[in-house]
């Protein structure tokens, strides 16, 4: 064994046997150095004979190389070590239960909103959204209902000083700058399916395509008392397509029902009814049944009526510029704060808008407690 041979064993050992950066960084120095042996053996090349340099040559340039492999190698292995380790002791173990409780309580109505929004797009619906101060087409013109409505009189609906119109406000309207309508905080969440549907006729130059939405939001009328209060929350959907019946409004609703109130056991019964804006009409009554005295959602001992639905009617269609002989569909709508009375044992609709801190408290949710279809989208705080 040579010198050479001698120098390459005890500097890979060293190397082995470093148990840290520092002191793998150590036996660099000591090695490849400007000091270092490996280097002062590659300085003595230069005195070398060209016979001596072709023999020693590949040996002090292979022992280099193996070194500065070796040093790369156990490098990689050490700071993999260390990254270990301190990933070890930084861990945070996300199933311990929280020290502190979180800041701010969700609100009922917005975790049903969040719930609906789940449901519905798990079903393919999409969530759109409009102004909550409407002209009278979008709230009531294009929904074919006529000035002799009751939902027009003073007594139901806000009504805003007239503004002026600017060209192209939406079919119906002036465009002359004129002074318009009096605008009016808007009576139900209608007009956004209205604006979709104009939009689609717009985009597609009346050719129309499937449409499936849902609305939710913020609704005006002038109610005050135990189940009504003048500003409210509501959902409505939309479906516009081919071949469109009853019996996919059945199922749909069936199916999103079921899935809010996390019962199989839901039934529906559908009662005729008038909407000026769907015909055929159908109020929805759900099931329910006595548990320890109280009425829960689900069984057929009795029935409450949770919403309005039916096809949707051909004006009104035609009148967002689509072809009520080739786009049929339906729509149905109700009250969110609804909704949450019923899931979440809310005896009194009033104290849903009063923001009382100990109310939100007892109904509230943790700001975590994020609804989905596989973990409940109604764990209560």
């Amino acid at each position: 064994m040579t010198d050479t041979d001698d120098l390459k064993a005890h500097l890979l050992a060293a190397i082995d046997a470093s148990v840290s950066l520092d002191a793998l960084d150590a036996v660099r120095v000591d090695a490849l150095g400007k000091q270092g042996r490996v280097t002062q053996l590659l300085k003595t090349m230069g005195a070398l004979s060209p016979g001596e340099r072709q023999v020693r040559g590949p040996a002090i340039h292979g022992l280099r190389e193996a070194v500065t492999n070796a040093i790369a190698a156990r490098k990689a292995v050490l700071e993999q070590a260390a990254l270990d380790a301190q990933l070890a002791s930084e861990a945070l173990d996300m199933t311990l239960p929280v020290d502190t409780v979180a800041p701010g309580t969700v609100h009922p109505v917005s975790q049903v909103m969040d719930e609906l929004a789940e449901i519905f797009a798990d079903l393919g619906f999409a969530v759109a959204t409009g102004p909550e101060i409407e002209d009278d087409w979008h709230n009531f013109g294009a929904l074919n209902i006529p000035e002799t409505h009751p939902a027009r009189a003073m007594q139901d609906t806000f009504y805003i000083e007239p503004l002026a119109r600017s060209a192209g406000d939406g079919p119906g309207v002036a465009g002359d700058g004129a002074q318009s309508a009096p605008m009016v905080l808007r009576t139900h969440t209608s007009p956004v399916q209205i604006r979709t549907m104009v939009e689609v006729a717009k985009r597609q130059n009346g050719a129309g395509e499937p449409i499936r939405i849902i609305a939710p939001g913020r609704v005006y009328r002038s109610d005050w008392d135990a189940t009504h209060t003048p500003m409210f929350h509501q959902v409505e959907g939309l479906v516009i397509d081919k071949g469109i019946t009853l019996a996919h409004l059945k199922w749909t609703l069936e199916t999103f029902l079921r899935a809010y109130f996390e019962r199989d056991d839901v039934v529906l019964r559908l009662r005729p009814s008038y909407f000026p804006f769907t015909e055929p009409s159908a109020e929805v009554d759900v099931g329910f049944s006595i548990e320890k005295g109280k009425r829960v959602i689900g069984g057929s001992e009795g029935w409450m009526e949770v919403l309005g639905s039916g096809m949707v009617h051909p004006r009104v269609i035609a009148a967002c510029g689509l072809d009520p002989n080739e786009w049929q569909g339906f729509a149905f709508g109700c009250g969110i704060d609804r909704l949450a009375m019923l899931k979440y044992g809310i005896d009194d609709l009033r104290p849903v808008f009063e923001a009382d801190v100990r109310w939100l408290k007892h109904y509230g949710f943790a700001a975590l407690d994020v609804p989905t279809l596989s973990g409940g989208v109604g764990t209560a705080a």
